[in-house]
């Protein structure tokens, strides 16, 4: 009996794996959207057989998704094809009026160009010491020892609207929420140390930052994680921090959005000349100008890294301010004024050309991060297979993480989670898939778990 019901499972073994691919994932696709996380739940799977160039599944590929970080795969299709690999940010440093005997009768000069690297910890040339160290050199290379003016900043290319349209004020208000301006400052974000108490729901108090806070953090459970939130100040002085942290931590670091890094930059490079020995006014302060008006002499600029290489960063580390900046950047370089709007009407109708159509793609911002994004998996699979006919794409593969040992983007906002991506089979198959599933109920890990499951059969 025990041979006959090992031969029975044997047959059964033989027939699943014989089954084709398309039936397999027919199968699973069933059971996953009967599971009760998908009660009131709408989820669109689109996969693609790169060896025969043909659709092996698809399942609401054309309806419309919130698609959260996996829409961060346009941006960044977009701005290799329109940039280019090589493309660089540009800030020019200068001055205005004129230099005697070490002193400059005139003002210090930025011209922005919506760098987002600026400051930033991720590149040796970049961290804000080194950088700092590269402007104050220039400056004494000129012959400036002080400066009687200001800093001048130009941001007449840019739009004043720093954030996109549709994105909530849960978000804003913290690092990951930052908006994207013509001149950019440690990814525009700044740190709050905290200490919490020994028990459940004691408060949480404030230990270091330049900001003051209305605060109403609590202690939860060991373990339990950063779920701290900042929110931006409205007909109130202060922002305010709610939500919770562990308890018993002594020394637990939040990230928040910095309202103004331009400022927050001219700050802190008065005190960097000012202790290095080049004098300013002590009304030394920094205004918004337009060149036009200002002639200044250039004597520095500044080349962010490559695109290719903050690209890395925007994919793996899923950075929304990098596709804010891109996508304004985008709009800069081809129409001269640097606008999200302008630069999603151009990546939008770029994919028109290519045969993707274009209302496949109803995007407000560059990250994803807005729930009001609405992007097809057809659209998303259709880019990744776009991408692996150009020249740059090593460079835009190597760049995606690897989850569930698959290299494939992530997407996780409230009630979405997406994945988009590629994957080798052990029959050396190759795939492109995209799913997006929207108002899951129950737990995010779980819902993941069970998306794991579906994409193992293209293993």
């Amino acid at each position: 009996m025990k041979k006959i019901h090992l031969s029975w499972l044997l047959l059964i073994s033989i027939n699943i794996t014989a089954q084709p691919i398309s039936q397999r994932l027919n199968n699973a696709w069933k059971a996953f959207m009967a599971d009760s996380q998908m009660r009131y739940a709408i989820a669109a799977f689109s996969v693609f057989d790169l060896n025969t160039g043909k659709i092996v599944f698809e399942r609401n590929a054309n309806i419309g998704l919130a698609p959260a970080s996996t829409q961060k795969i346009i941006t960044s299709v977009a701005a290799f094809e329109m940039l280019g690999k090589e493309y660089r940010f540009k800030t020019e440093l200068g001055y205005t009026g004129s230099i005697n005997k070490g002193e400059l009768n005139g003002d210090l000069y930025i011209s922005g160009s919506g760098d987002p690297t600026l400051g930033s910890w991720r590149w040796k040339k970049t961290v804000d010491s080194n950088l700092l160290g590269e402007w104050a050199q220039a400056i004494k290379s000129a012959g400036i020892k002080s400066i009687t003016g200001n800093i001048l900043v130009d941001t007449s290319r840019f739009s004043y609207q720093a954030i996109p349209d549709g994105w909530i004020w849960q978000d804003i208000g913290n690092y990951y929420g930052a908006g994207s301006f013509a001149l950019n400052w440690k990814e525009n974000q700044f740190d709050v140390l905290l200490k919490s108490g020994n028990y459940l729901n004691s408060a949480v108090e404030i230990l270091s930052s330049e900001e003051k806070f209305l605060n109403e953090l609590r202690a939860a459970e060991k373990g339990s994680g950063d779920n701290a939130f900042a929110y931006l100040p409205i007909g109130k002085k202060m922002a305010l921090i709610k939500g919770s942290i562990p308890l018993a931590e002594n020394s637990f670091s939040i990230s928040l959005a910095d309202p103004d890094p331009t400022e927050t930059l001219a700050k802190e490079f008065c005190g960097y000349l000012q202790s290095n020995g080049i004098l300013t006014s002590k009304a030394f302060r920094y205004q918004n100008i337009s060149r036009k008006n200002q002639n200044p002499k250039i004597v520095h600029i500044h080349s962010s890294p490559p695109l290719d290489s903050v690209n890395y960063y925007f994919l793996r580390k899923s950075v929304n301010l990098y596709g804010e900046a891109l996508l304004k950047t985008i709009s800069l370089e081809k129409k001269g004024f640097a606008d999200t709007e302008k630069g999603i009407e151009l990546v939008r109708n770029y994919f028109s050309q290519t045969g993707i159509d274009k209302l496949s793609i109803n995007i407000i911002d560059g990250s994803g991060l807005s729930p009001q994004n609405r992007v097809t998996a057809n659209a998303l699979l259709r880019m990744l297979q776009l991408a692996r006919s150009k020249p740059w794409y090593n460079s835009f593969f190597h760049a995606l993480p690897e989850y569930n040992g698959m290299k494939m983007k992530s997407g996780s906002i409230n009630g979405v989670r997406a994945y988009a991506g590629y994957h080798k089979a052990t029959d050396g198959k190759e795939y492109a898939f995209s799913i997006i599933v929207n108002n899951f109920n129950g737990s995010g890990s779980e819902i993941v778990r069970k998306i794991y499951k579906l994409l193992n059969l293209l293993k």
